[in-house]
């Protein structure tokens, strides 16, 4: 095939825990592969089965102390939500920027909103993602170097030109280093970016025909 897909990262975690956030069950995905995924492979391809309904769901009562009257999460309310769980490894505030995009991703209702099974399947992604990069943080600095972020993306499963890596690296690292908030934006921007592609290749041959305002749509929307 000449389109290299993405694995399974970004479920989540075992043992993996968010401070303040309820455990989440359930192994990571298998070792990425070259090509699609199989179908429910889980981030940053196609997505998993839907979560369960809220009923004696253990995130339903965090979910609930985060979202507005609206009863759903804006970019705010998760920027807020993230920097007092202490992902990111400090608690200075979380980018908004990313919670615009991460909202993107998941909104498939289109509100600028997340509800309860957006907010959970948000949850699994940036659990694996910080597994992810924990993995090659090694120094504990909360950041990572631009040859760790390129092995980052390579473990992700993605299969990407030299010159597209230079490209990334590039957009997404502050005096040669790549934060988490930022290095979140990053694998936000691969999977859908990657995913929107995934759809219009439907001979999975590496190649698509765009129309200029579906080019765009699908940019600028994350």
């Amino acid at each position: 095939m000449a389109y290299p897909g993405y694995g399974g990262y970004g479920g989540p975690m075992q043992g993996m825990q968010l401070q303040g956030m309820p455990m989440q069950g359930g192994p990571m995905g298998g070792p990425p592969q070259a090509g699609y995924p199989q179908n429910g492979g889980g981030y940053p391809g196609t997505f998993a089965a839907p979560p369960q309904q809220p009923v004696n769901d253990p995130m339903w009562g965090y979910f609930t102390t985060i979202a507005g009257q609206d009863g759903e999460i804006d970019a705010e309310e998760l920027q807020r939500c993230l920097t007092q769980t202490g992902i990111s490894g400090t608690y200075t505030p979380f980018s908004l920027e990313t919670c615009r995009i991460m909202i993107a991703m998941l909104d498939r209702d289109m509100t600028g909103k997340l509800g309860f099974n957006e907010f959970k399947e948000l949850f699994a992604a940036l659990s694996g993602w910080k597994q992810n990069f924990m993995m090659f943080d090694q120094d504990r600095s909360g950041t990572v170097e631009p040859h760790e972020m390129t092995q980052s993306i390579s473990a992700m499963g993605y299969r990407i030109s030299p010159q597209a890596l230079n490209a990334v690296i590039k957009r997404y690292s502050k005096a040669g280093r790549i934060y988490f908030d930022d290095y979140v934006a990053c694998a936000v921007k691969l999977r859908a970016l990657t995913e929107s592609f995934r759809r219009r290749d439907q001979m999975q041959q590496g190649a698509v025909n765009f129309q200029y305002d579906d080019f765009i749509l699908c940019t600028m929307a994350i």
